[in-house]
């Protein structure tokens, strides 16, 4: 595969112990409860995966996951906490990548009640109260950013003491973003190891510690910087917990190995996107979306300042995404179908695609979207919908590998993102970030889209 060097270098360069491999310490390209202890959570490693996404003829070569880990091999246990004002890409980037990897992932809330909002205004229902888990062993424990979520990490005493036991056994913990100066420093967790943290934070880790790196691993710890490198920082953990092979082919199946050839974006058609008003986008979701594009794209354009409406097309406004990930939406499509939107944006993951391809409401409004001349996107295995509804002719498209087949040949391009007109389309997964700073471009230009990407700790390019 391609190396993680794609992976947003910022400004900094990458420090890399020798026990990693080259799969990752490269940098990348931008990018009811569950009970997953008495029934092993789907992977892309079992053949009941919602996703066939591997046994898809492509523009690429997707290697058979089903190989990485074992069936021999003991399941492996891991521990994402969430708080108030968690920041969501990065946890529920962890949570899906880990999960795709095959391990048991049990989400926790350290607040009072199970659903939590987090930083970008993304609600979660996490899958057990933080209680329930101070009993239990677990193979890493990871602790995702945001502010005030770090702060929240850092006053539960019960988390404390999993955590401070995890590092006392010899288990791997790691921490992204604000976690290891806010979270991990005040337990004394950074003791005699090398970090690294967001750019906002790294003044508070000790000096003589502190390495200016997007991934940073030392004895059992691994540290990164933010949102941006997110992917990295996972695909690490698959490796630290499963082997080089398994975080080989997550990054593939993740589109994380693109070809340095492939651009990030293509642009046909040109025309103008800016408006006289805040833009106001609506994200239509059903039981099976791929849950890092939704987080990712509606926490990113929510920094920019766009006004982003989450709808759901099931009963209720929960939905289960593609691996397990409870998301409470904003409303019922039937009630945001009432208003009009200057971008609706359609994500991935084949289950969700099917379910929203049926919504009668989706399709009458994204006719309605087409005939006013106002824009419309797809990620992923999305813009298979465009395709049926007739809405990509005399279009140039992008979308996942596993369904580019599907698409008019005279249509495809290879690039991450793909801008025709008012039409924009996404390869998705690790492209997502790519994705939405494209449309922060459109709608407002290069500077907010940069100013929002060193947020992110992510190389924006124009």
């Amino acid at each position: 595969m391609a190396s993680l060097s794609t992976l947003p270098p910022s400004n900094f360069p990458m420090t890399t112990p020798q026990n990693l491999s080259a799969a990752v310490i490269h940098r990348w390209p931008p990018l009811s409860t569950c009970n997953f202890n008495s029934k092993p959570p789907k992977t892309l490693f079992s053949t009941s995966h919602l996703r066939p996404a591997t046994a898809v003829a492509s523009t690429i070569e997707i290697a058979p996951l089903d190989t990485v880990v074992s069936d021999s091999l003991p399941l492996k246990k891991v521990l994402i906490p969430i708080g108030l004002g968690t920041e969501e890409m990065e946890a529920v980037i962890m949570v899906n990548v880990l999960r795709q990897a095959g391990a048991d992932v049990v989400l926790a809330s350290v607040e009072r009640q199970l659903e939590v909002k987090l930083s970008g205004g993304t609600t979660l229902v996490a899958d057990v109260s933080i209680s329930e888990c101070s009993h239990q062993i677990y193979d890493l424990v990871a602790l995702p950013g945001g502010m005030p979520g770090s702060v929240r990490l850092r006053d539960c005493k019960t988390l404390e003491a999993i955590t401070k036991k995890q590092a006392e056994e010899n288990r791997l913990y790691g921490a992204i973003c604000a976690a290891p100066a806010v979270t991990l420093l005040p337990w004394g967790l950074l003791k005699r190891k090398t970090s690294t943290c967001h750019p906002a934070f790294f003044h508070q880790l000790p000096s003589f510690r502190a390495i200016k790196t997007n991934l940073q691993v030392s004895e059992g710890l691994t540290t990164s910087r933010g949102p941006g490198t997110c992917f990295q920082f996972s695909v690490s953990l698959v490796e630290q917990l499963f082997g080089e092979s398994a975080s080989t082919k997550m990054g593939k199946f993740l589109l994380m190995d693109t070809d340095d050839e492939v651009s990030r974006k293509e642009e046909f058609n040109e025309v103008e996107w800016a408006v006289d008003h805040t833009p106001r986008v609506l994200i239509p979701v059903a039981n099976g979306s791929e849950d890092i594009e939704v987080v990712t794209v509606v926490d990113i354009l929510r920094r920019a300042k766009l006004d982003v409406t989450v709808a759901s097309v099931e009963k209720t406004l929960s939905v289960v995404g593609s691996h397990g990930i409870k998301i409470v939406a904003d409303k019922s499509l039937k009630n945001a179908a009432e208003s009009i939107y200057d971008l609706i944006i359609l994500p991935g993951g084949n289950s969700g695609v099917e379910r929203l391809q049926k919504s009668r409401i989706v399709k009458r409004l994204l006719k309605e979207q087409v005939s006013n001349e106002r824009k419309y996107g797809a990620i992923c295995s999305s813009p298979s919908i465009f395709q049926k509804q007739g809405l990509l002719q005399n279009k140039k498209a992008t979308a996942h590998p596993s369904v580019v087949s599907m698409l008019d040949s005279n249509t495809t391009v290879g690039s991450q993102v793909v801008v025709d007109g008012r039409l924009i389309t996404c390869r998705g997964l690790s492209s997502a970030p790519e994705f939405a700073l494209a449309i922060i471009a459109k709608f407002f230009g290069h500077g907010r889209a940069k100013s929002v990407a060193t947020g992110l700790v992510y190389e924006y390019t124009k």
